[in-house]
């Protein structure tokens, strides 16, 4: 391979890369694009693909068995992991992108190789195996001192720790105590259409576009501005343009997202991603899964109504969900993951322990089912149809359709419901979301609605396919 890289540290004004014979790098026409057939969902190489993951950690490029935790997702039938930029000290093993001198302090003008290695070594393993990246380029949590934490007096933005600012010419204070989702860290008001901070921009910037050198020579990685942000909509806005440019300039074409902490999708916040599809090419509602029941369904498909007009994948990076973890136990990120898939979801992945599954046993499971159904129905060929189901109670029973064709009926725990099948003759497989193996196969010939009960308690999910004559 021989590949050339040109960054500007201020503006991007020349970002570009020839890459020559090289398998792991897509041509821009094959890599990860809207299906043209449905752009509701993701194609790659000209095929459509659906996005299904589970993995043990956030800032992916730094997990030490990063290689083996790789193979071990696509075993269980994943390729869809969340790359943070993060550099935060949490298991102890992470290292920052800047070099440390000997005096201890950080110089923001040189890079610490350790950290792009390990970014490179992903993108590169993670395209060898078509595992699909969504990178988010900022985390809240890394410039905070809030709940206990340290991140911000150790980390190399803070003008003590660096040899570049001092705290008066950065804007910066010496602790930022408040949780980050207040919004008072000045690190995310930089920008020219907020308090226009050129200093501390400059390093961001260049951070940023060293990020793309990498990133931009594969075909296989989703740009999301931010965690779970509370920061204003220029901010992010931004970002996502600077790197759209970066792409033009390199003859690529990327999509770029925000993710809002806002957990009402109908919220104000949701709407600057929502309502701009020229800039934001696909949309991501983690903090849905927030939600349970009935109502985590029906947020969502608002979601889906609302960008019915300029149709985009929906993303759901982060499944909550563990027993033991904060944010509801696992049966609750298990139905959630499957809400969202058979609701209309173009990626689906479970967020890392313990506030969600990670690649636990019981998310190996719905990663074998969810394969298995797609085998037999195809997302992009069905809608989510809840409609033609009757005597269902709330929560029981979802599903998606094309009627006459095809369709995917989730059960949560067991149960029983109507089904209005259109047409003669189906059969009717079924998958134990529990333990990801294959049920009975039964022919559905007669009844009209179908009367569908799940095999036992627990989650099962059921395709239901046309048997052609």
């Amino acid at each position: 391979m021989i590949a050339t890289r040109c960054l500007s540290m201020l503006f991007v004004a020349h970002v570009c890369a020839t890459i020559v014979g090289s398998s792991s790098r897509a041509a821009d026409d094959d890599g990860l694009r809207p299906y043209v057939e449905n752009p509701s969902y993701w194609q790659y190489r000209g095929e459509p693909v659906m996005l299904l993951g589970g993995s043990d950690d956030d800032n992916l490029f730094q997990y030490p068995q990063l290689r083996e935790h790789l193979d071990a997702i696509r075993a269980a039938g994943g390729n869809y992991i969340r790359n943070t930029m993060s550099d935060r000290h949490d298991r102890g093993n992470e290292v920052y992108a800047f070099a440390q001198r000997d005096d201890g302090k950080f110089d923001l003008d040189q890079w610490n190789d350790e950290y792009w290695k390990r970014f490179d070594d992903m993108l590169r393993w993670t395209a060898e195996r078509e595992i699909f990246v969504q990178i988010e380029v900022f985390d809240r949590f890394d410039y905070t001192d809030s709940g206990g934490r340290d991140h911000w007096q150790r980390h190399p933005y803070n003008p003590r720790n660096n040899v570049n600012y001092n705290y008066k010419q950065s804007g910066f204070a010496r602790k930022y105590p408040d949780h980050p989702g207040s919004n008072r860290q000045p690190f995310f008001f930089t920008t020219p259409e907020q308090r226009n901070n050129e200093l501390v921009l400059g390093y961001q910037q260049r951070f940023v576009d060293k990020m793309l050198s990498y990133s931009l020579e594969y075909g296989h990685v989703l740009y999301c501005m931010d965690n779970e942000t509370s920061a204003e909509p220029a901010w992010g806005a931004y970002w996502a343009q600077r790197i759209r440019d970066a792409a033009t300039q390199a003859g690529k074409t990327v999509y770029v997202t925000e993710m809002w902490d806002d957990w009402n999708l109908q919220g104000p916040h949701h709407r600057n991603t929502l309502d701009r599809p020229e800039l934001y090419g696909f949309v991501d509602v983690s903090q849905n899964n927030h939600q349970k029941g009935q109502q985590h369904w029906d947020n969502f498909q608002w979601v889906r109504a609302h960008v019915a007009g300029h149709p985009r994948p929906i993303n759901t990076v982060k499944t909550y969900g563990a027993d033991g973890g904060r944010f509801g136990n696992s049966r609750d990120g298990v139905e959630r993951w499957w809400r969202h898939l058979i609701g209309g979801a173009a990626a689906v992945r479970f967020h890392r322990p313990d506030s969600g599954l990670g690649l636990s046993a019981e998310a190996v499971a719905s990663l074998e089912a969810a394969n298995k159904l797609i085998a037999l129905v195809k997302p992009w060929d069905v809608e989510p149809a809840n409609e033609l189901l009757g005597d269902r109670e709330p929560n029981e029973a979802y599903l998606a359709a094309a009627p006459g064709q095809a369709y995917a009926l989730y059960f949560t725990d067991g149960g029983a419901v109507d089904v209005a099948l259109t047409g003669d003759a189906f059969e009717l497989h079924w998958f134990n979301v529990a333990d990801g193996s294959t049920g009975s196969v039964i022919p559905v010939t007669d009844a009209r609605p179908a009367r569908i009960a799940a095999p036992s308690q627990g989650g099962w999910v059921a395709a239901i396919v046309r048997v052609e004559e």
